[in-house]
């Protein structure tokens, strides 16, 4: 198993991506931390884990909040004893146009999206470098390319991999490799959420189908194959990384 004996923390780890993510890596053999503002189904997902014989809590954590990130990691030592990796993976969306946003809508977006970034590697990289562990960040296809009536999602996930980037290269002497996933669309929650924002959901979920050379969005499970994949052995000298996990849809003309 490729994460056997190793500790993970995964964000916005009870639902969508988080959750198939927080399910592979425990299959893996990884202690699994569920940190996510949803107490309720964060604990409903570790009860199952365990109950299915993993290793697995779950820890209220607002990841924009630096009390809480900070209470998230020791926790997280006082219970297992270590860390190895840490996906950042709790996201929200704002499908609106720049004039229509609230400043309240920008704090959130920016806080959950990017600050949370900042708040959970900076007080969880003294316990990574001890473990020369690793760092997942979920960035996104938007990050790379624009979106119509997603600005400001597409900046803090461009934030994500330009972090991405440069942290890799302060933390390649300690060990501790840092790489992010830019998925397109995924059949999650919140992609559903968006969806029925849309004008015409129907014709929203053609036009995602359509846009993805292979015919339709990705399943949470094919990203968390990647965030294994960036997380354990196989990846070991790979380092600051924006991998592309889009069907395709960053190609053609």
């Amino acid at each position: 198993m490729a994460l056997s004996g190793k500790t993970a923390i995964v964000t916005g780890g009870a639902s969508g991506i988080g959750e198939a993510i927080v399910r592979l890596f425990a299959a893996q053999g990884a202690n699994v931390v569920v940190a996510d503002w949803n107490e309720e189904q964060a604990g409903l997902l570790a009860e199952q884990l365990q109950e299915d014989g993993y290793q697995a809590t779950a820890i209220r954590t607002d990841v924009s909040k630096s009390d809480d990130v900070k209470g998230l990691i020791q926790q997280t030592i006082h219970r297992f004893g270590q860390l190895d990796v840490l996906v950042n993976n709790a996201a929200v969306i704002l499908p609106k146009f720049l004039e229509d946003m609230e400043d309240e809508e920008f704090d959130r977006l920016v806080g959950v999206n990017l600050k949370s970034v900042y708040l959970t590697i900076k007080h969880a990289i003294g316990e990574l470098r001890k473990t020369r562990g690793s760092i997942v960040n979920m960035a996104s296809l938007n990050g790379l390319i624009g979106q119509i009536r997603n600005p400001l999602y597409a900046a803090t996930k461009g934030g994500v991999i330009a972090m991405t980037k440069s942290l890799a290269l302060d933390y390649a002497a300690d060990g501790v490799r840092v790489n992010c996933i830019c998925p397109a669309g995924v059949s999650t929650p919140l992609l559903g959420l968006w969806i029925l924002q849309q004008d015409d959901p129907a014709a929203t979920i053609q036009a995602l189908n359509e846009m993805h050379p292979l015919g339709r969005p990705a399943t949470p499970e094919e990203i968390a194959q990647a965030a294994l994949f960036l997380a354990g052995p196989q990846a070991g000298f790979v380092t600051g990384v924006a991998l592309p996990v889009d069907g395709g849809a960053s190609l053609g003309y």
